[in-house]
């Protein structure tokens, strides 16, 4: 029996023989073998939030970091162990620290991880997690191309492992109760979707060549992408520029803002395990704004007209629902925001906490909110967007078979070749 299924054995024993009432116990009331042992990779801006939370968690223990960037990693630990320290359950030693994320995944002990790197390393670094029977939590989107999507959506499912997206807007209450009038028919029938997502400004072209950091793995950094001779400006994780300017590390801001928009929208249509057929570039079939299209005749217009930035507006033949962070819900009659459910509702899942709902699937074995299939069909939307706009050409798309339908350059577009030795599975 490995950890993680030691560490739900006694979750559930605990539940059924109460040696431990959680009502006395609470949260803090875990005993230190059954933590979660979790390990960070990739310790760049995005992973702060998880680093904090699951060093504070009394569920879990962060025991190990990894980055390719020696003192990005030093100030990881430095956060983290502070954290930890002021804890009193967690018999703490030291957190380990580590420039290959390989040797993490070598470690008996280790029962999560959280994968917080460019998109380009996602899907190889989920993958051999799966492997090595860890589960995982990965940024969105969780893959940078359609093929990788399906590799390792087929992996999890193969292994029976845990795999979380970290499309948190699905444990936000103003999303889900959104997506559910509209699951639901409370506004009669969609007939378009609006959203914005922002723009990234061009990535820059030729960029000169600075000297590597001491210290820094570029090579690594790179991984499996085209080499280009190192600039800071590439391998920049600020959320407005750096490495999510360029294609070869993501999709711009389809795979950022519309990893979690592009999400939120499948949810609500309860298409999570399909998608759209069509892709449209801007200034085509008859609209200045870029779009895909559902088989049911339902089109979404990517930053189209919003009351507000980062929203989605809902617009159906009864009523319209806007909806954005920050618990924002709004809709054209305030009826419809207040309607009781009825018993024969839709009900989608509950979670007020994106990263508890992975720690519960890890001690209870439940489908958390963003399972791997979700993700990678959320993601496929951001790809076939992108690809539709880079190739300036309308996609047709199969989304029961996975293919494309009328352009070749496209089908190319759905893989990418890898740099060696950066295969998938090493």
């Amino acid at each position: 029996m490995n950890r993680r299924n030691f560490i739900k054995s006694a979750a559930l024993g605990a539940l059924a023989f109460q040696v431990l009432p959680s009502r006395v116990l609470g949260r803090g009331g875990i005993s230190p073998s059954n933590k979660i042992n979790m390990a960070i990779i990739g310790n760049g801006l995005i992973s702060r939030g998880h680093r904090r939370f699951f060093s504070a968690a009394p569920e879990t223990q962060v025991v190990a970091l990894c980055d390719v960037h020696r003192d990005r990693l030093m100030f990881a630990k430095n956060e983290a162990e502070k954290i930890t320290k002021a804890r009193t359950d967690t018999g703490f030693k030291s957190i380990e620290t580590y420039a290959r994320y390989q040797d993490v995944l070598a470690r008996d002990d280790i029962d999560a991880v959280c994968i917080c790197t460019p998109d380009h390393w996602h899907v190889a670094i989920a993958m051999k997690a799966i492997e090595m029977g860890k589960a995982v939590y990965v940024e969105k989107p969780m893959s940078l191309t359609v093929e990788e999507g399906r590799l390792l959506s087929d992996l999890v499912k193969a292994k029976g492992g845990i795999l979380q997206v970290g499309t948190q807007q699905r444990s936000e209450w103003a999303f889900r109760r959104a997506a559910e009038l509209v699951l639901n028919g409370y506004i009669g029938n969609v007939k378009q979707i609006d959203t914005q997502i922002g723009l990234f400004p061009p990535a820059p072209e030729n960029l000169p060549e600075e000297p590597i950091p001491e210290g820094f793995d570029y090579d690594m950094w790179l991984g499996p992408t085209k080499w280009y001779p190192y600039n800071s400006f590439r391998v920049l994780g600020n959320y407005s520029k750096g490495w999510r300017c360029f294609y070869d590390y993501g999709q711009r801001k389809d795979g950022d803002w519309g990893a979690h928009h592009f999400d939120i929208i499948q949810w609500a249509l309860g298409m999570d395990n399909s998608g759209p057929t069509d892709f449209y570039p801007a200034n085509s079939d008859g609209s200045p704004y870029r779009h895909y299209r559902y088989a049911n005749g339902v089109s979404v217009f990517v930053n189209a007209p919003v009351p507000n930035k980062h929203m989605i507006r809902f617009i159906g033949d009864e009523g319209e629902i806007f909806v954005s962070r920050g618990a924002r819900l709004d809709c054209s009659n305030p009826l419809i925001k207040e309607v009781a459910r009825k018993s024969s509702d839709i009900r989608l899942p509950v979670s007020d906490n994106h990263r508890m709902d992975f720690i519960d699937a890890i001690r209870s074995g439940k489908t958390n909110v963003s399972p791997v299939e979700v993700g990678h069909r959320s993601a496929t939307v951001c790809h076939l967007m992108s690809i539709a706009n880079r190739l300036n050409a309308h996609v047709k798309w199969d989304p029961v078979a996975e293919k494309v339908l009328n352009n070749e350059q496209a089908v190319s577009m759905l893989s990418r070749p890898r740099r060696a030795p950066y295969f998938l599975g090493v």
